[in-house]
């Protein structure tokens, strides 16, 4: 028999292709006609005249690339005035800026610990919290879901250097982390807590300054935080915030950061165009919120079983992973686009639709999203 060193693949594939949990790429046009309740849009912002016109002309002032590393030639005057905007807007001393929110949580997670330290993580948390704990060669605990408790006493059982992590929101189901309670946890027991904050900027907090600004905990000692630039701000990238010591840490220390090209300056043109914008627009964050919750409040009045949506995330429940398949094909067949979530995907197993809610949907908009995701819903 010929040597084939990939015929496992084919293995893989026939297994993912009998549990339905096959996955393709689908390249989407400029305009697709589709009514987007998929992407992370939350505040309409991606297509903005003002954000496609900073981005455009950062490109022309800085040019495509960042050239290099930010600690080489990736660092520019445009990156330093978003990192300082974003540190304010948000209620932190400092803030630094990396190519995705994929890699801040690398960053943090694996430069604030290392061997012999214990890390506390939610069982919800997204795969780059999980990826940055089996990176960073620390002592990992997952706990339940949402649960101060069990958080507090892991790091008692510790007893020495931690981080407990958490999202804000989780992506999945669309709740909220009990940061007090998370907080007062970890303060009880000397810990650092770390909140990736990607789905909670621009849509909590007093104008969309966040989760943490909403908790009252922004720029409370021993609280570091991470976001993303691609969704509620339209863009791309990620960044890290807090203390001015922990920023310069992660500037010597983080991998991420230090062996990855900077983000593009039309990247950091859009997000600054972003910032500015839900400045002078702050009703954007709390109209995103009165979207999520029409669409919650129709779509389980139609009897189908959703999460109440703490922020812009609305999950809604499907039988099994291939009735969400052909339960997100349909709406797409019928004008509109959702997300559609499967194992591994999902921590609990349980397959859904996910609806993103975004702030410059007009209410025959949402009528429509919610006629054709009830007309179209699988039979349990």
């Amino acid at each position: 028999m010929p040597f084939d060193p990939f015929d496992w693949i084919d293995t893989e594939a026939r297994r993912r292709a009998d549990a339905g949990l096959v996955r393709t790429l689908r390249p989407r046009p400029a305009a697709s006609g589709l009514l987007d309740l998929a992407s992370n849009d939350y505040l309409g912002l991606t297509r903005h005249p003002d954000v496609t016109a900073a981005a455009a002309e950062a490109a022309r002032e800085w040019g495509a690339g960042a050239t290099g590393s930010r600690l080489v030639t990736g660092s520019t005057a445009l990156h330093a005035e978003l990192e300082g905007e974003l540190a304010e807007f948000c209620g932190f001393e400092a803030a630094l800026v990396l190519s995705s929110g994929y890699a801040a949580n690398l960053a943090a997670v694996t430069a604030l610990t290392g061997p012999g330290s214990l890390i506390v993580s939610d069982a919800g948390n997204h795969a780059s919290i999980v990826d940055g704990c089996r990176l960073s060669r620390a002592g990992t605990a997952v706990v339940p879901h949402a649960d101060p408790e069990a958080m507090r006493k892991a790091l008692q059982a510790h007893g020495g250097r931690a981080l407990a992590v958490t999202d804000s929101v989780f992506s999945v189901d669309g709740d909220a982390a009990p940061l007090p309670e998370l907080a007062g946890a970890c303060r009880a027991e000397g810990a650092a807590l770390l909140v990736d904050d990607a789905h909670g900027l621009g849509v909590l907090g007093d104008g969309g300054r966040g989760a943490l600004a909403a908790a009252g905990l922004a720029g409370g000692e021993g609280i570091v935080t991470t976001l993303t630039l691609s969704k509620s701000l339209g863009s791309q990238g990620g960044a890290v915030l807090g203390p001015a010591r922990v920023i310069e840490h992660l500037v010597n220390t983080a991998r991420t950061f230090i062996f990855d090209t900077g983000l593009a300056p039309a990247a950091v043109g859009a997000a600054l165009g972003s910032l500015r914008l839900l400045r002078r627009e702050p009703e954007r964050a709390a109209r995103a919120r009165a979207v999520a919750s029409a669409l919650y409040e129709r779509l389980t009045g139609a009897g189908l079983t959703a999460v109440r949506p703490d922020a812009a995330v609305v999950s809604v429940r499907a039988p099994s992973a291939d009735a969400a398949v052909r339960w997100a094909a349909d709406c797409r067949a019928a004008g509109i686009a959702v997300g559609c979530f499967r194992p591994p995907s999902v921590p609990d197993g349980v397959s859904r639709l996910r609806l993103t809610a975004r702030a410059d949907l007009t209410e025959e908009q949402i009528a429509t999203a919610v006629s054709v995701v009830r007309r179209t819903a699988p039979v349990s």
